[in-house]
């Protein structure tokens, strides 16, 4: 038997707080994608074959969580990684899913992804595999989860504690510039160790206050507008953080085309997904067109080549395939 893992990507708005000097660390907001999948399949094997080194790595950790021999694992599609588009969570867990379906089982995603690596921070990409939407997970308590994190394995992913559907008429602009990959593994635990020992309470005093008053209402009540203004909040915010990090409050190019998309008519809001320099702009169906032109002179204005796609949100989670005979 095969199986067959297809799961969509996501956008990381930001956290709600990066101070240790708050109850919880971290509390990551995003939303699942209806585009830039990710898609694995694996047949049992005697042992570990694929081509792929990230996704290998996956397979040898679902071995053995899993005990059992083996498995031919093939990555048919992924999105770019190391954007903004959580890439590696999906990998990870549709490698580990794909792994134990081919064996007629069903791995708890959730249970089994601190063991892979991931969730260590954010639930959003452990959320957006499970069921897709918006999510807003509790982050951890900060007595565990200081500037130093537990070794991997030694955590739970955070729950969530508010899950919409995403309206059917609202689009994610997408400008991908060709810049380099943002922050990863141990270059991004380091940045998090600095940004994490001297973030502002303050600031995550106010991102506390714009996810209840205004993120929270808006995705409630479907308010396109009124939500990507308080996102593009929430990732200013957060880039007062990450400033000394990534050379401003957005990484470069990505402050530019930011601006450019902010001012046009047709983006509700605009911001970068987790470390970029993936590029999102808010809209609706009948705006799209707009703004994607719009973000294709946000990439012009920064002097940059790239790639744009407007998705509409997706409100599941990953898609099992099983294929008897193969």
């Amino acid at each position: 038997m095969s199986a067959r893992v297809v799961a969509p990507a996501r956008l990381h708005f930001g956290f709600v707080n990066l101070s240790p000097a708050r109850e919880r660390l971290y509390g990551a907001l995003g939303v699942s994608l209806d585009g830039f999948r990710t898609s694995v399949e694996a047949t049992p094997a005697d042992r570990v074959e694929c081509s792929d080194p990230e996704a290998r790595r996956y397979a040898e950790r679902a071995v053995s969580h899993l005990k059992v021999p083996g498995a031919t694992v093939r990555v048919e599609n992924s999105p770019p990684r190391h954007v903004g588009l959580g890439s590696g969570t999906q990998l990870a867990l549709a490698t580990l899913v794909a792994v134990g379906a081919a064996y007629g089982e069903r791995p708890a995603a959730r249970r089994l992804a601190p063991n892979l690596g991931r969730g260590g921070r954010s639930g959003v990409g452990v959320a957006a595999f499970e069921g897709g939407g918006f999510v807003l997970d509790a982050g951890h308590p900060t007595g565990r989860f200081t500037a130093e994190p537990p070794a991997r394995g030694e955590w739970t992913v955070p729950p969530i504690v508010s899950r919409h559907e995403i309206p059917d008429d609202w689009r994610f602009v997408l400008a991908l510039p060709d810049a380099d990959p943002g922050r990863s593994g141990a270059d991004e635990d380091d940045a998090m160790r600095r940004t994490v020992e001297d973030a502002d309470p303050a600031v995550a005093d106010e991102i506390a206050r714009t996810v209840v008053h205004r993120v929270l209402p808006a995705v409630a009540e479907g308010d396109a507008r009124a939500f990507g203004a308080a996102v593009s909040e929430i990732g200013r915010l957060n880039g007062a953080w990450y400033a000394d990090a990534q050379g401003g409050i957005y990484r470069p190019p990505v402050g530019t085309i930011v601006e450019a998309l902010a001012d046009d008519p047709a983006v509700d809001g605009a911001g970068q997904s987790s470390w970029g320099p993936a590029t999102y702009a808010i809209t609706t169906a009948d705006r799209a067109e707009r703004a994607l032109d719009a973000a294709r002179r946000a990439l012009d204005k920064a002097g940059v080549d790239g790639r744009v796609e407007a998705v509409a949100g997706c409100n599941e989670g990953a898609q099992v395939e099983r294929k008897h005979g193969a």
